[in-house]
């Protein structure tokens, strides 16, 4: 079989990671990609280029950045004029209109953070940890319409446990994605996998994450908070108002303990352990960050701030 073009569409890091892994295979020619526009990035808010950008860049590959993809005909016309036979979509951050989904001999698939159908949407990663998942993966799902929910071309399981964070997880999704690229999408387009249709009645949805959760409320339990705070490690994290301050929390683990405290206070606290009650079980504070300083362990934290048990801590 001759080598299959193909038009990469994708943004950030993750998605740079799979054409990379595309630019390594030699069954495919990556002939174009398009990616977001360049944003203000930094402290100096300079416009900065997607990390997709950067690497086609470097790789003398044709870039285009349209803002709209829909609404600018002459981005699209300029895909068409690429030939691709394949459209890869990685967290490209734009909604594809049906002629362009129609355009390609092969179509266009998406590699996406879930097992579908299971967390359709912007944030499947830290979606699938909030809710505490037992198990996880990436699809690889031909794309249709409506949103994420094309037929499956292949897929890897992760399994979870309780600390893993949604960083850590994205790591090992990027890889196990990358192979959907190599050995899957090969064997659909040689005609050897069909593609599986999703269940309709097991469809769950991960919506965007907004920054008004970030804010932690005791009243839930220690369970949802430590799962909250592991999936909003990519962004935008988690933080309680301490003092009139707000103090970020990186790291916690579950206590399965209760106190007479009322959730929201000091449970126990020690030189090295600061526990605070929530309406079930205990939350143990492992690492925090106060404002305007880096992130640290609680037993520093302690150092400088005295506690005592019942003390509120909101």
């Amino acid at each position: 079989m001759s080598v299959v073009r193909v038009c990469f569409l994708g943004t950030p890091d993750f998605a740079a990671k799979h054409l990379e892994a595309l630019l390594s295979d030699d069954h495919y020619k990556v002939v174009g990609v398009v990616t977001q526009p360049d944003r203000p990035s930094g402290r100096k808010m300079q416009l900065t280029p997607s990390p997709v950008k950067e690497l086609a860049l470097k790789n003398n590959l044709e870039v285009i950045t349209p803002e709209n993809l829909r609404k600018e005909p002459e981005a699209f016309e300029k895909i068409k004029s690429w030939q691709a036979e394949v459209a890869v979509v990685v967290a490209f951050g734009q909604i594809l209109s049906q002629d362009f989904l129609d355009s390609f001999t092969y179509g266009a698939v998406n590699v996406h953070g879930s097992l579908l159908p299971k967390w359709r949407g912007a944030a499947p990663i830290q979606r699938s940890i909030e809710a505490g998942d037992a198990v996880t993966g990436v699809c690889l799902q031909r794309m249709v319409r409506k949103l994420d929910a094309g037929p499956v071309i292949g897929e890897r399981r992760v399994p979870l446990n309780s600390e893993i964070n949604a960083t850590e997880l994205y790591d090992r999704l990027a890889v196990l994605g990358c192979e959907l690229l190599n050995v899957e999408l090969m064997d659909y387009i040689r005609g050897n996998l069909a593609p599986q249709t999703q269940d309709e009645a097991l469809v769950s949805m991960a919506p965007k994450i907004e920054k008004e959760e970030s804010l932690l409320d005791f009243s839930k339990s220690a369970e949802s908070l430590h799962n909250k705070i592991r999936a909003f490690t990519m962004g935008p994290g988690t933080f309680v108002n301490f003092q009139g301050k707000r103090l970020k929390i990186h790291k916690t683990k579950v206590v399965d303990s209760s106190s007479a405290v009322k959730p929201g206070e000091v449970a126990s606290v020690s030189a090295n352990e600061l526990l605070i009650q929530t309406a079930k079980g205990q939350l143990s504070l492992l690492e925090v960050q106060p404002e305007s300083k880096n992130r640290m362990p609680i037993a520093d934290f302690l150092k400088s701030h005295h506690l005592v048990k019942g003390q509120s801590f909101t």
